[in-house]
């Protein structure tokens, strides 16, 4: 009897860890709970006309199925939320049908079967007839075949789903409808077509801005400075940019990155580097840590901007975790343009022009050969009180004296380099050195520091989030505390009169 007490005892003991074991094993996703979670949430927000929920929650949700989706899950969802005499439904169902690579399918009567299933686990389940239940199947169906490399068959869901999304003037669609604009605008791009959805992306922002609709607003400013820039339109992506109506606070803060993005662009191809370096790395520390490619993208431009304005980027900067590789071609550029050695600057441009031509930063690329010239005679000022011009145009490989004597005039006039160019004589000779305190640079650097730290803290101040009309309300309750305080001693004046008489 003892040795069963023990047994049991010791069952008891070993049956808490084994529980805490199952506790710990994380519960696997299940894309049928997520897609009930995601029309639930579609249908409380049609019913409480809440647009914030289909901004941040639905958007993250619909990732996580993205991540799981299969075929025939995308055929069981249709079937079970939209209605069976909907033309939405077979003509979704005809393009899911349409894969052949994908996992076997289901036939109708399966899909069927499982879409029952799924009615029965879930409250907001069943055929569905809002607008915005229809067009997020469209929506899924775009990302699955994006997914998937078929990009033919995404423009013509995504012409589909543009056309039903004209058809209607609802809030709740706002966000779906950013989404799909955003798709049908990379469904185009990826068949190298995208100039033809120029006008219809003008249209829809015409329109999202008579209808005050802000997601909408940001999404399309920033696919059609996406599509100017693609095809080297820089001047009417300004026009565009400055004449386009934008609010002071973005909703999305995403769209609010790409836009700083494509704003540094533009500023750099139009020679303002210093306020294409600001908007750059704005860009680049707003960013989610996620958005790797993004970020990689905002440092090339910033690394050739800084280099145009004569800064050198730390090796810090190209040693990133998750920088190194993609960063490699800038980091040999910047090497040569610190060197000030033109022949390793002309060698690493040949060696990676395919990669520049891929980034669309040739351009930059051959305005920085100046400023290799400008470093390698600002190294030679330094080392040389005088030096003949046939001596600098060995030093940099420029063809002739005739040429150096040209390049030290105009860096002379520049302000790149102290000194003084004799003509007859064929020497450039160095002036004595002055103290650096004695000049303006101090305070400018110190000015621009007190720039930064103001800027950082409006746009914290711009970015802040208050509760809609609460001051209105603060200010109701004030004045009515002071309007029932004022009946009160009306009434009390009245009875003192009363008594008076």
């Amino acid at each position: 009897m003892v040795q069963e007490q023990a047994a049991a005892a010791g069952a008891n003991d070993a049956a808490p860890p084994a529980k805490d074991a199952e506790q710990q094993q994380p519960k696997p996703f299940s894309v049928k709970e997520g897609m009930q979670g995601i029309i639930t949430l579609l249908e409380k927000a049609v019913k409480t006309k809440e647009t914030r929920l289909l901004m941040g929650r639905l958007m993250r949700q619909t990732a996580m199925v993205r991540k799981h989706m299969t075929a025939s899950d995308l055929v069981a969802f249709i079937n079970t939320y939209l209605p069976k005499d909907s033309n939405s439904a077979g003509f979704l169902k005809g393009y899911v049908m349409q894969d052949g690579d994908t996992a076997p399918m289901e036939d109708d009567a399966t899909a069927a079967g499982d879409a029952g299933d799924g009615a029965d686990a879930g409250s907001a389940l069943g055929p569905s007839q809002l607008p915005e239940v229809e067009l997020y199947m469209y929506l899924l169906l775009l990302v699955n075949l994006l997914d998937r490399k078929q990009f033919a068959q995404a423009r013509e869901v995504a012409d589909t789903a543009v056309g039903l999304l004209q058809q209607h003037n609802r809030r709740t669609l706002d966000a779906i409808g950013a989404r799909i604009y955003f798709y049908y605008s990379w469904a185009y791009e990826c068949t190298g077509a995208l100039a033809d959805v120029r006008s219809t992306l003008m249209a829809a922002h015409c329109t999202a801005g008579l209808r005050h609709d802000a997601v909408g607003q940001e999404t399309l400013l920033n696919l059609l400075l996406r599509n100017y820039l693609a095809y080297n339109l820089y001047d009417q992506a300004e026009k565009f940019r400055s004449k386009a109506q934008k609010a002071d606070t973005w909703r999305v803060p995403g769209q609010y990155c790409r836009y700083l993005y494509y704003l540094g662009t533009i500023r750099a191809i139009q020679l303002e580097y210093t306020e294409a370096k600001e908007v750059l790395q704005q860009a680049s520390r707003k960013a989610p840590t996620c958005a790797h490619g993004f970020r990689v993208a905002c440092n090339k431009w910033l690394i050739l901007v800084r280099l145009l304005l004569g800064e050198v980027p730390e090796r810090v900067e190209f040693s990133a975790p998750g920088m190194r590789t993609p960063l490699a071609p800038y980091f040999e550029l910047t090497c040569a343009v610190r060197s000030g050695d033109l022949a390793q600057f002309r060698v690493v441009s040949e060696k990676f022009a395919a990669a520049f031509r891929a980034d669309r930063t040739t351009n930059l690329i051959t305005r920085l050969q100046y400023n290799v010239i400008r470093t390698g005679l600002r190294r030679i000022n330094l080392a040389y009180s005088r030096i003949s011009l046939k001596d600098v145009a060995e030093k940099l490989a420029l063809p002739s004296a005739v040429d150096a004597e040209y390049i030290c005039a105009k860096a002379i006039r520049d302000g790149g380099i102290d000194a003084v160019l004799d003509h007859a004589g064929g020497f450039l000779a160095t002036r004595e050195l002055t103290d650096l305190y004695s000049t303006n640079e101090p305070q400018a650097a110190f000015h621009e520091r007190i720039a930064f730290c103001l800027n950082l803290h409006n746009e914290a101040v711009k970015a802040m989030r208050f509760e809609p009309d609460a001051h209105k309300r603060a200010l109701a309750a004030a004045n009515g505390g002071k309007e029932q305080m004022s009946v009160e001693e009306i009434a009390r004046a009245i009875e003192e009169e009363e008594d008076d008489m």
